[in-house]
């Protein structure tokens, strides 16, 4: 039997023992939790758990959007789409229940625990999700084009920089992977275009011969007939800004590019995808073409066509050649006054790559999205050349939805003296939605 004073001593270090413990659990729960909080929560722009990892919400989450959901230096908080169906697969794929769900895309930005928004809707919606984003404190990783009309594209570029954002684009060509049908990497494509070895000005021949398909298969669909809304969609949200026109599937998910509505057909989809590249080689991220020239079918007021050929002009002579129906086979992918490149990077310049590794390499980007972030610098495809590249995108279906050449002014970022062109700059948006 223990003493009196040896009972009070045993429980004392009972206790001291027991709140240690505690103490230790709570510490540990408390750098767990401590671990995802966001950055801004913690001290302010460019501060970072210890973790290292940044916090993101994703706004559409079909198969693009999922895409996002697991890439180094990041975490998934949360989550939003119109569908829930979507959302259903989204979260079994996640397999964590931590992670919220929403449907109204305002509510994602607004959360104190979103550093990154990422945007992989219908592009309809990407002008207004991204400069609300902007003005909400988050930065952004925007699925291309990057926005359905120039006039969205001006309103996003304004919110980024005045709300000190970093932007991203998803495409990127421009600083890795081989691009199509060249075999190499856009940075030999632009060293060879600064070494002026092909001479200036140059033109450029874009088609499935120089490796590109302009995926003519997302076409619309004339006088669809109205079918009732699914339960699990949020039709009237999803339309959004677009003009009401009633249901029917091939609208929506999957089909929705070939309606002017929401998308521009083939070259809406992948236009930016492979004229930012082109942009960035002829040095022309500061700068818009003057003229585009098109040769296409009528279109419908609702379902986005085919065409069969656009042409840019810059300034400087420089021209972008669009070749929808393949016809120049043996065209030159890059035509200058002083040498020729094709595909598989092959020229008519003799000993052209024992010349080349002469010449200074092109100055390096930043190409990591996560550190861009950190450090608070501008990413290699950014809301400044990703309006300019978008833009050639919009003038082009604008050309071809109106179906007449076009003069753009590329100061003022207008056609010239045609005002059922400019009225497509600055589409109207159906209430309350506006940018």
């Amino acid at each position: 039997m223990l003493e009196a004073g040896s009972k009070t001593k045993l429980n004392t270090m009972k206790e001291k023992s027991t709140s240690r413990r505690d103490f230790i659990k709570k510490s540990a729960l408390a750098a767990a939790a401590f671990s995802i909080v966001p950055r801004f929560v913690l001290g302010g722009q460019g501060y970072l758990a210890p973790s290292d990892h940044l916090t993101k919400g994703i706004i559409g989450v079909g198969a693009m959007g999922r895409g996002h959901f697991s890439y180094a230096g990041t975490k998934t908080v949360a989550i939003c789409d119109v569908d829930t169906r979507h959302l259903a697969i989204a979260m079994k794929q996640l397999n964590d229940s931590g992670v919220k769900q929403l449907s109204d895309f305002r509510e994602l930005i607004q959360l104190p625990e979103v550093d990154i928004v990422h945007i992989a809707t219908p592009p309809h919606w990407h002008g207004i999700m991204a400069a609300e984003a902007a003005r909400a404190g988050k930065d952004i990783w925007c699925e291309k084009p990057m926005t359905r009309t120039i006039g969205e594209g001006k309103r996003v570029k304004e919110a980024v920089q005045q709300h000190g954002r970093i932007f991203r684009l998803n495409t990127w060509f421009r600083f890795k992977d081989n691009f199509y049908g060249m075999g190499v990497p856009v940075k030999k494509i632009k060293k060879l275009v600064d070494s002026g070895m092909l001479g200036w000005p140059l033109k450029v021949t874009v088609s499935r011969h120089t490796g590109f398909d302009w995926k003519f298969y997302w076409v619309g669909k004339e006088n669809l007939a109205p079918e009732q809304v699914p339960a699990e969609l949020n039709y009237d949200m999803w339309l959004g800004p677009a003009q009401y026109r009633p249901y029917n599937a091939h609208r929506v998910h999957q089909t929705f590019r070939g309606y002017w509505d929401y998308d521009g057909g083939g070259l809406g989809d992948m236009g930016q995808h492979y004229l930012d590249p082109i942009q960035y080689f002829l040095g022309k991220d500061n700068e818009s073409p003057v003229s585009v020239e098109v040769d296409a079918p009528q279109q419908h007021s609702d379902a986005v066509g085919t065409w069969r050929r656009i042409e840019y002009t810059y300034a400087d002579g420089c021209k972008i050649i669009l070749d929808g129906e393949g016809k120049d086979k043996d065209v030159p992918y890059i035509d200058g006054p002083n040498g020729k490149l094709y595909p598989g990077f092959r020229s008519d310049i003799a000993d052209m790559e024992r010349k080349l590794a002469t010449f200074p390499e092109p100055e390096e980007q930043v190409t990591d999205f996560v550190e861009a972030v950190k450090k608070r610098q501008k990413f290699a495809l950014n809301e400044d050349n990703g309006y300019r590249s978008c833009t050639l995108v919009n003038m082009g279906l604008a050309s071809v939805r109106l179906g007449r050449s076009l003069k753009f002014d590329p100061e003022k970022q207008l056609f010239v003296n045609d005002e059922a062109a400019n009225r497509l700059i600055d589409q109207p948006m159906r209430g309350p939605w506006t940018i």
